[in-house]
């Protein structure tokens, strides 16, 4: 297996030091995830601008934002972005019940937000081909146009750290081995029961 670094501003590649640092800086501590992507740059800045641009402009509220993030974590398998979702969702103010169902893949109660969640599963089920009745019962619920494209960009930043986390196998962070916080993807519950 491929071993890939998780850096700090002082190891990474001299274009990724002052980018990590920032992520040092706003979160209080380099997540795992940021000092594997600093090993590239690009990554790094991709990921991380992706994100910011959600955080700050989206026409998303913050908990929809997380639905969709989660749904899309979920779906990908990813253990590391749905556990760190988790706590997002939390600090969001997503109630417990919609944070089960997403996690779960259970139904979730609140009509629009599972909307949000269908939809931005089937653009990453269909990559994109979801057809006009998606995109219509999408704005049916209440979306906007707008809301479609944005989707599309928390797809395209879940796609950088949940494919960058199966690939290097990105370490948990302390706090995700906390009960409160344990998610297992379905392919994983698989291999652990065999």
């Amino acid at each position: 297996m491929t071993h890939f670094t998780v850096h700090t501003p002082e190891t990474a590649p001299e274009a990724s030091r002052e980018r990590l640092a920032a992520v040092k800086a706003a979160w209080g501590f380099v997540p795992q995830l940021q000092g594997t992507l600093a090993e590239s740059p690009v990554a790094l800045e991709a990921y991380d601008h992706l994100f910011g641009l959600i955080s700050s402009g989206s026409t998303l509220t913050p908990i929809e934002q997380q639905v969709a993030y989660q749904a899309i974590n979920v779906f990908h398998e990813c253990e590391y972005c749905t556990i760190g979702h988790t706590w997002l969702s939390r600090n969001a103010g997503m109630d417990e019940a919609t944070i089960s169902a997403l996690r779960d893949g259970t139904v979730i109660a609140d009509a629009r937000l599972q909307a949000l969640r269908a939809f931005a599963e089937s653009v990453v089920r269909e990559r994109g081909f979801v057809g006009d009745a998606a995109v219509d019962a999408f704005l049916a619920a209440g979306f906007t146009r707008a809301h479609v494209l944005e989707v599309v960009t928390v797809v395209a930043t879940k796609t950088i750290s949940n494919y960058t986390n199966h690939i290097t196998h990105t370490p948990k962070e302390a706090f995700m081995s906390d009960p409160a916080f344990a998610w297992v993807s379905p392919r994983n519950r698989v291999a652990q029961a065999a």
